[in-house]
């Protein structure tokens, strides 16, 4: 595995990525590039392969092919967990958190995968909620819990590029809100953000790019500053 030194700035580019699940073809040639400290996000309708980018990222789809650089090294080889050891933290739409355990057993469990990991104390102040429930079950959690308890995990860990996919998907309005303050807390830490989300409203602040994904492929790359301009290009690939 080798390191580009001219690419320190980049912590992610993904180039020509395929993947597929058995003979299905999802991914068409990805391309795209993340920046230290960036907040991109992949737009789309359901089913264009962002969600499928994320997974592909993380080596968790059944074929891929391609070139995925993470901090300079190529990846297309590594394991899944060698991928979460260069700081890459994945949050999956479905939570993925453990429903017999508590909120603290939730946070406490993970690995530390690099050093500067968020503390208790940390996540408790980023999430003030969880701290109230921090005894109670994840089966107990509402939806929005359960979708910062994930989050909450990923900082844990160390993680420093999160890669959040659809968190704002039926939850309600006020923690839709709440979230996009800690994404907004997290970017200004220094910390890499991939964002899938269905929500372009919510998105559009956030955001410093946005790639728009289509048939499995990247078809508008729209910087903020472009949005006003592009709006109606942007509606008419997702539909609205």
């Amino acid at each position: 595995m080798s390191v580009n030194p001219d690419k320190e700035y980049e912590q992610l580019r993904v180039s020509g990525l395929h993947a597929f699940y058995g003979e299905s073809h999802i991914l068409h040639g990805i391309d795209l590039v993340v920046n230290r400290g960036e907040l991109v996000t992949l737009l789309g309708r359901n089913g264009a392969g962002r969600s499928t980018t994320l997974k592909a990222i993380m080596n968790m789809v059944g074929r891929r092919t391609g070139s995925i650089m993470i901090n300079g090294e190529e990846t297309m080889s590594c394991a899944p967990h060698h991928i979460a050891r260069l700081g890459v933290g994945y949050c999956p739409e479905h939570r993925g958190i453990f429903s017999s355990l508590s909120v603290q057993e939730n946070l406490t469990l993970p690995p530390v995968v690099r050093s500067g990991g968020m503390s208790l104390e940390e996540i408790y102040t980023m999430f003030p909620n969880l701290y109230e429930r921090r005894t109670s079950q994840g089966t107990k959690l509402s939806g929005g819990e359960q979708q910062m308890l994930a989050m909450a995990r990923i900082l844990r860990t160390g993680a420093n590029m999160l890669l959040l996919d659809e968190i704002t998907e039926g939850l309600a309005p006020v923690i839709v809100e709440k979230l996009g303050e800690v994404l907004v807390a997290l970017k200004e830490k220094g910390l890499t953000i991939v964002l899938v989300e269905q929500n372009f409203h919510f998105a559009a602040p956030l955001a410093d790019r946005h790639y728009v994904v289509e048939h499995g492929q990247i078809v508008e790359e729209i910087g903020a500053h472009e949005l006003t301009e592009k709006q109606s290009v942007l509606n008419g690939y997702l539909g609205v």
